[in-house]
């Protein structure tokens, strides 16, 4: 996005938005000026300048979308994480594929090797499972989270990339500014899940900036045993400091029939927490976690 700027002696320039907040001399009467911020950066700033976030998720869709509005009803984002359906069905296939292929190498061997029928249905299904699982992670899709001005989704304004497709016990998620910069890191360990819930929220420089933990350890374990109820024990989460001594913000699902979401900072008057940070960590609290 290129920003105007224009000097009082009538000449009018087009930078590049990196350029914002630097002073540059005109080239024709050398009035030293101050560049602006590019219209959409500043339109940017205006919506993560608050302290609620209501977020609706569109039903029927193949994709997960969210609507993202303020406390007076105004649309302020569209958010969006694609599913992939054609290059998913191509991953199904190809894992199929090698699965087949295996078996009927195992198949072939143990013929030749005499090996018993037991030995070679046991090696042939670890070596399938195996050759599945790996051919389905290689060629599935990331499935990264846009975050748009509107949903004709021609401004970008946040993303956050799935970094590994395939991951056992921890998921980490790269968060990008609207010019690409790395701004955070999301993470989240499937250890913790069996008792608690927990997400992090790292700096560039892998500080932990602030963490989303399910609201209670009662009901945690009780979602656990029970589930969801119906909706009576839906998962909220907390958001706090870095050693879970305060409290910066909730993430809290409305028990409705559609899914809605309310993120509340009020708690964080002073902005401590990054709101880009945070409304890129809400959609991943209800994407990532399948709520």
């Amino acid at each position: 996005m290129a920003i105007t700027l224009d000097c009082e002696c009538g000449k009018s320039y087009r930078l590049r938005d990196n350029m914002a907040g630097k002073v540059v001399r005109c080239p024709a009467c050398q009035q030293a000026l101050r560049v602006g911020a590019a219209p959409s950066a500043a339109r940017s700033d205006a919506i993560f300048d608050r302290d609620r976030f209501l977020l609706r998720q569109k039903h029927f869709s193949i994709s997960e979308k969210y609507y993202v509005w303020d406390d007076h009803g105004e649309m302020l984002l569209f958010v969006e994480r694609p599913t992939h359906v054609l290059r998913d069905l191509k991953a199904v296939l190809g894992a199929v594929a090698a699965a087949a292929f295996v078996v009927i190498l195992v198949v072939v061997v143990a013929k030749i090797a005499n090996l018993s029928s037991n030995a070679t249905f046991v090696v042939s299904f670890l070596g399938a499972s195996l050759a599945a699982v790996m051919v389905a992670i290689a060629m599935a899709p990331r499935r990264d989270v846009h975050f748009y001005l509107d949903d004709s989704r021609s401004e970008e304004v946040l993303r956050v990339l799935q970094d590994k497709k395939g991951f056992f016990i921890t998921a980490t998620y790269t968060v990008l500014d609207a010019n690409g910069h790395f701004t955070a890191q999301l993470r989240k360990n499937r250890l913790h899940n069996f008792i608690r819930k927990r997400w992090q929220c790292l700096s560039p420089e892998g500080q932990v900036l602030f963490l989303a933990i399910e609201d209670s350890i009662v009901l945690s374990l009780a979602r656990r045993l029970l589930g969801s109820l119906y909706g009576v024990l839906r998962t909220n989460f907390i958001i706090v400091t870095p050693d879970a001594q305060q409290t910066l913000g909730e993430f809290n699902r409305n028990f409705t029939i559609l899914d809605r979401y309310v993120l509340d900072l009020s708690r964080d008057p002073h902005c401590r927490l990054d709101r880009r940070l945070a409304l890129a960590l809400g959609v991943m609290l209800d994407t990532g976690e399948r709520r």
